[in-house]
This record gives C-alpha cells, sequence and structure tokens, in this order.
C-alpha cells in the first residue's frame, strides 16, 4: 500500500491548496448553487454556496498521476474517463449558473455525452483485453466478444448517474467514493495492478482533500462537475479490474439511490400519484423521516463501509 501513498498525497495536497483558492473565485462569479423547489426545505440554507467545486479534481487526479511510479495504456484510459465525464458535468453546471435554474443541459444532451465517452473507453479496452467478463463466484472468464463495449459502455454510464444521485447530502458522494477508492487500492495491490492502484489512491486523496470543504456544513458543493467524475473513476476501477460484477455490492448505496429513484417513479405512475418514499433518492427519504444530515452521511458511510469488507473478504 505504501506504493500508492505519493499518488494519494498528491491529489490530497492539490485538493487542499486548490480548495482556498477556488472558493473566493467561485464566490465572485456567483457560482452559487440552485436548490430545487421539490427538494427538502431544510436544503434552503444552502442557496447560494459555491458549486462546481469538483473542477478541482481536474487537477487533483493530473497530480496523483505525476506523483506515480508507473502508468500504463490502463491509467491513462482510467483518467481519461474521469476527465471526459467530469468535463461533462461541467458543462451542465456551467449552464444551471448562466440559465440561473437547477437544470443545465437536456437529459438527452447529457446521456449523450455520457455514451459517447463511455463507448470511447469500451472500445478502447476491448481492443486492448478482448472482450471478456470475469465471473467471480466461480473465478473464470467469459468471451463475449464486442459485445463487452455495450456491456462496459451500461456500466460507465449506470455508475456515473448513480454517484450524480448519490451527491445529495454534504460529505456523502465523496466520503462514500473514499471508501470505495480505497477499497480498490487495497484490491489493487494484493493483485498487483500498480498503475490502477495509484489511479484509485489519487481517487482517494481526491476525496479526502474535498471532504475538508465538503463535510457539513458545506462551504462548497462538487456539482455534476465533481460527481459525474468520481463516477467515471469508480467505473474505469470497476471494469479495469474485471470486478464489475461485484460493484452493486462495494457501491451498495450507489444501487440504493438509484433503484430508490427508479421504484418512487414507477410507483407514483403504476398508482396515480402515490409515494413509495417519502422523497427519492433515498437519502431524502430518512432525511424527511427526521433523521439529521449527518446521521444519514454517517449511516451511508457506514453501509458502504461494510460492504467493502463483504467485497475484500470475497476477492482476497
Amino acid at each position: 500500500m505504501s506504493d500508492y501513498i505519493p499518488a494519494g498525497l498528491a491529489a490530497l495536497a492539490a485538493a487542499l491548496i486548490s480548495g482556498p483558492l477556488l472558493l473566493p473565485a467561485l464566490r465572485q462569479f456567483k457560482f452559487g448553487q440552485f436548490v430545487r423547489e421539490d427538494g427538502p426545505q431544510s436544503h434552503r440554507s444552502k442557496t447560494g454556496t459555491p458549486t462546481m467545486g469538483g473542477v478541482m479534481f481536474f487537477l487533483t487526479l493530473p497530480a496523483a498521476m505525476l506523483a506515480a511510479k508507473s502508468v500504463t495504456a490502463e491509467s491513462w484510459l482510467a483518467l481519461f474517463l474521469f476527465l471526459g465525464l467530469g468535463a461533462i458535468g461541467f458543462a451542465d453546471d456551467f449552464l444551471k449558473i448562466r440559465k440561473r435554474q437547477s437544470e443545465g443541459l437536456t437529459a438527452k444532451q447529457k446521456l449523450l455525452g455520457q455514451l459517447l465517452a463511455a463507448v470511447l473507453f469500451a472500445v478502447a479496452v476491448w481492443w486492448l483485453r478482448g472482450g471478456t467478463l470475469w465471473i467471480p463466484w466461480i473465478e473464470k472468464n467469459l468471451a463475449i466478444g464486442v459485445l463487452y463495449i455495450p456491456w462496459a459502455a451500461f456500466i460507465v454510464v449506470g455508475t456515473a448517474n448513480a454517484v450524480n444521485l448519490t451527491d445529495g447530502l454534504d460529505g456523502l458522494a465523496s466520503g462514500v467514493t473514499l471508501i470505495v477508492a480505497l477499497a480498490y487500492a487495497l484490491l489493487c495491490r494484493a493483485w498487483a495492478l500498480a498503475s490502477l492502484g495509484w489511479f484509485a489512491a489519487g481517487m482517494a486523496g481526491t476525496c479526502l482533500g474535498f471532504l475538508v470543504f465538503n463535510i457539513h456544513p458545506a462551504k462548497v458543493f462538487m456539482g455534476d462537475t465533481g460527481s459525474l467524475a468520481l463516477g467515471g473513476g469508480v467505473a474505469a476501477l470497476a471494469l479495469l479490474t474485471g470486478t464489475e460484477l461485484l460493484l452493486p455490492l462495494l457501491g451498495v448505496i450507489y444501487v440504493a439511490e438509484v433503484v430508490s429513484d427508479i421504484l418512487q417513479v414507477a410507483y407514483f405512475k403504476r398508482t396515480g400519484g402515490r409515494r413509495l418514499f417519502r422523497m427519492a433518492p433515498l437519502h431524502h427519504h430518512f432525511e424527511l423521516g427526521g433523521w439529521s444530515e449527518n446521521r444519514v452521511v454517517g449511516t451511508f458511510w457506514a453501509v458502504t463501509f461494510l460492504g467493502a469488507l463483504v467485497f475484500l473478504w470475497i476477492l482476497l
């Protein structure tokens, strides 16, 4: 694990240095958060908090890369997906601020951008490694050929949007992803995947550094810039380590957030307006049930930690 410490520290340092410089700039340019009108009333006080803090991620992972001892084609691919999805999130955040509303890119524009980045990544991985799907419970590779491309693209888009949905409370997405990234760093250390290990450590340093500014009460939000970038990084680690079938276990909170949102919409339509949850995604359900923001975040971190332990127990 010590092999990855320089990469993690470089990303952490880049976040801690850029944060105090970034926050005043975001305030000066009035890059403030627009809170959804249909969101919890307690979130009204967050209106105007600087957003787009995820732009610091464009510095942290390259800093980790410079500190890494080994950089391979797979490392570059992971960085491409991280920065590519982050750029789509940046465009979305910028338009939200420019329009002064909570919607930026249209859903179709955002999805098309994500698909483009995902397909490019998937084609590159397929070309480099061939189309194989590792089945962990029987420890065998299943050759799926060119079908790997839509499969990998689905994992990328699904993971990116799951992390995006998770980013709804102070410190939630950054803390959950910190644990996920640390789990992947440990896995890469055990499996001698050095170049992916530095990337995972860089993501962990990124999340830890951002948490300094994002922990409740948040001084800055990452916006779609940060959440889509982190989602791309998690998806890249899952696919490049061949552990995507176990990602729902490690990213159990991501899955819970997405499933709660899907179930809420489906139930609402089927019952003519009734709700399955108080509000979706899931973290809002607990908020409206009387849980404090810190209690929700702490509980979701703990669940992620347990998922990470089981994930590593299965694979190590």
